[in-house]
């Protein structure tokens, strides 16, 4: 059984991102992230041996957790990453080519945008939610502002700076989810200290879900 965009978000609205995560810190990290209620990991492909990461995840949460890659650059990374068994694709850019690839792998795809007119476009060929990002330049209000013209069930997920102190003012103006970096991991972290991390993220989400 699989999980579906909708069904991981609704269960915890934060993505990791494991950048520089190796195949042999994937299993542990993974473990402590699942354990701690996330249910949702992308390896971004500039880690090393990426698609080794993803498969060990897949095989051991795919049926748990939507498993994924970020920094797809290309429409041949599309198709590595659904060889591997990965399920979702992230972009820090909206490329249509690659949206489209995406879709006839049967995968979900979340392209990086920043404005509304990148948003649309990329919502047209395809797009399952919308990166917005870097987060870093497109405050709450901007979140607000773009989430009143947009369709109704776009999905919107800040990416880039986000964490525990600013996740409830993103909350409250409309975005969906959000995508978590170095707030979460970097390359080496123990993994006591990931855990510490994921709850006192997912601990940011009670007051405006109280």
């Amino acid at each position: 059984m699989t999980t579906s965009l909708t069904t991981a978000m609704t269960a915890c609205p934060l993505i990791a991102i494991l950048r520089g995560i190796t195949p042999d810190e994937a299993v542990p990290i993974g473990t402590t992230l699942i354990e701690s209620g996330f249910r949702i990991i992308e390896v971004p492909l500039n880690s090393p041996q990426p698609l080794i990461s993803i498969a060990r995840l897949v095989e051991t949460f795919g049926g748990d957790a939507l498993i994924g890659a970020g920094t797809v650059m290309t429409v041949d990374d599309v198709a590595h990453v659904a060889a591997a068994g990965g399920r979702l694709i992230v972009m820090p850019h909206s490329d249509p080519q690659i949206i489209r690839a995406a879709k006839a792998h049967g995968l979900i795809v979340a392209p990086g945008v920043a404005t509304p007119s990148e948003a649309f476009a990329a919502l047209a060929v395809g797009a399952d939610a919308l990166k917005l990002f870097p987060a870093e330049m497109i405050s709450p209000a901007a979140v607000k502002a773009m989430r009143a013209v947009l369709p109704r069930d776009a999905r919107l997920i800040p990416v880039g700076g986000i964490s525990a102190a600013n996740i409830p003012a993103y909350r409250a103006a409309g975005a969906d989810a959000f995508g978590i970096g170095s707030t979460l991991y970097a390359p080496g972290r123990a993994v006591a200290d990931v855990r510490r991390a994921a709850l006192a993220l997912i601990g940011a989400l009670k007051p405006a879900s109280a």
